[in-house]
This record gives C-alpha cells, structure tokens and sequence, in this order.
C-alpha cells in the first residue's frame, strides 16, 4: 500500500512581508503549518536582521523557485556611519570607530563605481560553503575567513534620504548573490568612513512585489477565517513573463506525459517574437515557453523546430 502524503495538496505562491528577527527557514515553516502543506520552499534568503519580501512557493509552484531566485531584487537599505563590524550589521561587534559624517553630495559622487558587472567580496559571516561548512560558523568560531571576490551585477543604486548625519537610507537594484552589507561596507571605505547596515528591507523579487506582500498576523487572520487561500498566488507566477501558449485538452495530456507537441507555424512565428535572452540557473530559457490550459499551468518547455519539448510539468497536487 502507498503512504499517505502528509498536509494538504497546496499550489501557489504566498507572498510573506517576513518581520525582523525571524529566519527565513523558520518563516517558511510558520506558512507551511498555516496551510498544512505538503511541500514548501523560498526564492531567496533574507538575513534575520531583514524584513520584506520572502516568496514562499508551495506545492507545484517549488518548481518555478529558480524563476524568482534568478529575478532581479529590490533593496532599501540603512547605513549607520561611525562604527564597522564583524558581521557588517547592527548585530554584530564593533571592529572600527570613526568621527567621519559623509554628507550627501560625497555619497552621491561614489556611487556610480558601484553600478554594472562590478566583483564584490561576500561577507565573512555568510551562507557560503568553505570546505564544506559555512562561513558564518568558522567565522563565529573564531575563524579568519577569507573568501573569494565574486562578479555581481548592481543596475541602480540611488541615495533615498540623510534624515540625520549619522544614517543614509539608500536603495539598490541587483541581481542574484548581491550582498547589500558588502555594499555598505565598500561604499564605507570609498568614503574613508566607517559603517554597518542598520537596517534592511526588501521590497520586490522578480515579478514580484512588497505591495502585494501579507503579514504572519494577517495569514493567521485568514487562517482562523477559512480564507488563507486568498493569499495563493499563482503556481507560475515567477514565470509569468515567459510567452504563453495556450494548449488543447490532448496536448496537455502529451505535455504531462514529458511528450513533445507541434505547434502550428504561425503561433511559432508569434512566439519566436517574444523571446529575450534568458537564463535560469546553467540552463538557456530564451527559447521557453509557458503551457496554459486555460487559467492552469501545464508545462515550461522549449520551442525549437516547430516543437514544445516539456522540461517542467506541472500536476496538480490533488490530481
């Protein structure tokens, strides 16, 4: 006899507004036992310190993470000028002192070296693998941690606010692997200044939007109503800018089956005009497709030769 999958068979994307002091593990366990689902994961860590949006992908939509994982990010950001520390935040322990105020004109100046493809050396207290362990683990056990410059992609990042000397509030546009600390601190030594992130906040991955974020309290609220499904998402909504096309009753029954299907010469050309250079994780999506069955997603797959080859299915849990 099969065994009974625990929880219950949840699809889509909650979008929590996770509060400070919190893990993102533990934010997801808190959504996973609100809906007793299945299965659960995140598109993207936030630091305890951090608050803001934390997509949580449930059900069928983990395997659309790597879409909102591989997503440009949105930060806003505190820097407290005067003291540096090990962890490059408010929690860890003062390394530096330093009477130095940036005022907003010299902060507005050095900014520009830190947009484009530029190599950022990641924070010794950070998730990186270092023969085998974690960074912040050699780094709390008193471990020097010397890690490796990585190339990191920063479109924008713009001088929000100075409501006093000592903080500057800013915001940065990024690509995946972008640490906002690393910033805080190479902006703090292009300024001959010493400083840490005071605080963090991030309000859009990929399509996805802190507007629409929900609160634990107003989840449990909806929960205690019968209503938490209205904070579903769709299961592809990371993937939502990939073209659609729309597919027959026995081409989606071919798609679920990892089946190849023709797809007629004009709609090719349609599609084939909506592409855009594309990657997700190692693999080229420029050529991917999304499935629909009317409001349903069926499949990602790749468009070539007249063909939709399905390298993503997705079944509902409860089929």
């Amino acid at each position: 006899m099969a065994r009974r999958k625990k929880g219950n068979p949840v699809d889509g994307w909650v979008l929590l507004d996770k509060p400070a002091e919190m893990t993102s593990t533990q934010a997801v366990s808190a959504v996973r036992r609100i809906f007793d689902a299945r299965k659960a994961g995140h598109a993207g860590t936030l630091d305890p310190l951090a608050t803001g949006l934390l997509p949580i992908a449930l059900g069928e939509a983990t395997k659309t993470v790597p879409f909102a994982q591989d997503g440009m990010k949105t930060y806003r950001f505190t820097i407290r000028w005067g003291i540096s520390t090990d962890t490059l935040d408010a929690e860890g322990e003062e390394t530096a002192k330093s009477d130095v105020r940036p005022a907003r004109a010299a902060i507005e100046a050095v900014l520009p070296q830190f947009v484009g493809q530029i190599d950022q050396i990641p924070p010794a207290f950070s998730a990186i693998r270092v023969d085998g362990a974690r960074a912040y683990d050699l780094a709390r056990a008193g471990e020097i941690v010397e890690l490796e410059a990585r190339t990191v992609r920063i479109d924008a990042v713009t001088l929000l606010d100075t409501p006093t000397a000592d903080l500057a509030v800013l915001e940065m546009h990024c690509g995946k692997g972008t640490y906002v600390r690393s910033l805080v601190r190479d902006i703090a030594a292009a300024l001959g200044a010493e400083g840490h992130v005071a605080a963090l906040r991030r309000v859009a991955v990929g399509p996805f939007d802190i507007a629409d974020a929900i609160t634990l309290a107003d989840l449990d609220a909806l929960k205690a109503e019968g209503r938490e499904s209205e904070a579903l998402d769709p299961v592809h909504a990371a993937a939502s800018d990939l073209p659609v096309l729309d597919v027959t009753p026995d081409q989606v029954a071919y798609l679920r089956q990892g089946r190849a299907i023709v797809v007629p010469p004009r709609r090719v050309e349609a599609l084939r005009a909506l592409r855009c250079e594309r990657w997700i994780g190692d693999r080229d999506c420029s050529r991917s497709v999304l499935a629909m069955d009317g409001d349903e997603p069926v499949a990602i797959g790749d468009l070539q030769a007249g063909k939709l080859s399905p390298w993503r299915v997705f079944v509902p849990s409860g089929a």
